[in-house]
């Protein structure tokens, strides 16, 4: 009977043993868990704290151009919503914009700095600054858009560059207009010498050709749109002939020196393409307010444009394309290497 009573007590104590033990691992297994939690939580509050503090930026203000015509659009939302006044005065930046229409206002001042990001600048006005040995550099595509840019005459004869010789053309010198006189008079082995060409903007190019004292004139976007629904005949367009790219772009040294806000201007650019994409009512009708046409105008013009961000091959020929074209007419003393343009 002892030694039943011996055997009994023998198990029971066994049995507190290891429940003891049990009691203890998990203590031991929480107080591990706890630990790591403290751990994942410290390195969470570390990776949030260098967030921010890489977010902060020692810039006050962030000047960009604001070009509307022929049909900026990203242009036109971003400001329409805010965006960049958005994004980066969460940085602590307050953003301004230069109402530069001129390409060679615009490099220049980005030369000076009194502007940072040129938002929508031609590649022949790129490649223009960086010949004459500015520091410019391309971030990323804007818009391609040759259909866009037209030649329109009242006389429906023209219909080859052989037509063309000794008539007077006008448009913008040093613009994709200008590369797509040069281009399309080369499909006939003829140059500018062949006819008379005149420098004007595009709205004086429109007036000449409705007032006649030009045969032909250059015209983009809206001015164009409004010159076909008069009944103008269309002479050619960029199809096939150009490659009429703008781009966004700053200096080197400022790429080096802000590449917060070169990370949050990409961001930023990215939340006004998905806004044109999830909202395209509502694109239409804000850039037809802004540009004072009907929206199906603007839906019309609207398919001419590729606004995807992206430099691709096919942009950085069209790059070329372009330099060749600029050294050809004299606009550049020598070859460039486009390859140089873009931020390495």
């Amino acid at each position: 009977m002892r030694k039943w009573i011996a055997l009994g007590l023998a198990a029971c104590m066994t049995v507190s043993a290891l429940t003891g033990c049990g009691s203890a691992k998990k203590e031991t297994e929480a107080e591990t868990t706890v630990a790591e939690s403290s751990v994942e939580e410290t390195s969470a509050e570390e990776t949030t704290a260098e967030e921010s503090e890489a977010a902060k930026s020692d810039l006050d203000k962030l000047v960009f151009t604001y070009v509307t015509s022929p049909l900026n659009v990203p242009t036109i939302i971003e400001k329409n919503q805010g965006i960049f006044a958005k994004d980066f005065g969460e940085m602590g930046i307050t953003t301004e914009y230069a109402e530069l229409t001129s390409g060679a206002d615009q490099t220049q001042a980005l030369a000076s700095g009194d502007v940072q990001v040129l938002y929508a600048v031609g590649a022949t006005s790129v490649i223009l600054s960086a010949a004459n040995g500015a520091d410019i550099k391309v971030l990323n595509m804007y818009s391609r858009s040759p259909k866009a840019f037209c030649m329109y005459s009242k006389d429906d004869t023209l219909t080859s560059p052989e037509s063309l010789k000794g008539k007077t053309i006008a448009g913008p010198t040093g613009t994709n207009l200008h590369e797509l006189l040069v281009s399309y008079l080369a499909q006939a082995d003829m140059t500018l010498d062949d006819v008379n060409y005149v420098n004007m903007s595009i709205p004086d190019a429109k007036a000449g050709l409705d007032g006649g004292s030009v045969d032909v004139a250059l015209l983009a976007g809206a001015t164009a749109y409004n010159a076909e629904k008069q009944g103008y005949h269309k002479v050619t367009d960029g199809e096939g002939l150009i490659k009429a790219i703008i781009a966004v772009a700053t200096t080197q040294k400022f790429y080096d020196e802000h590449p917060e806000v070169i990370a949050q201007l990409e961001k930023s650019q990215q939340e006004i393409a998905d806004f044109m994409k999830e909202n395209p009512d509502e694109t239409m009708s804000i850039v037809a307010k802004e540009l004072d046409l009907d929206e199906d105008a603007v839906k019309e013009m609207y398919d001419y444009y590729d606004f995807s961000l992206d430099i691709t091959d096919d942009d950085k020929d069209g790059f070329q394309k372009t330099a060749d074209f600029m050294l050809e007419s004299g606009m550049i003393d020598e070859a460039l290497d486009v390859n140089t343009l873009f931020i390495q």
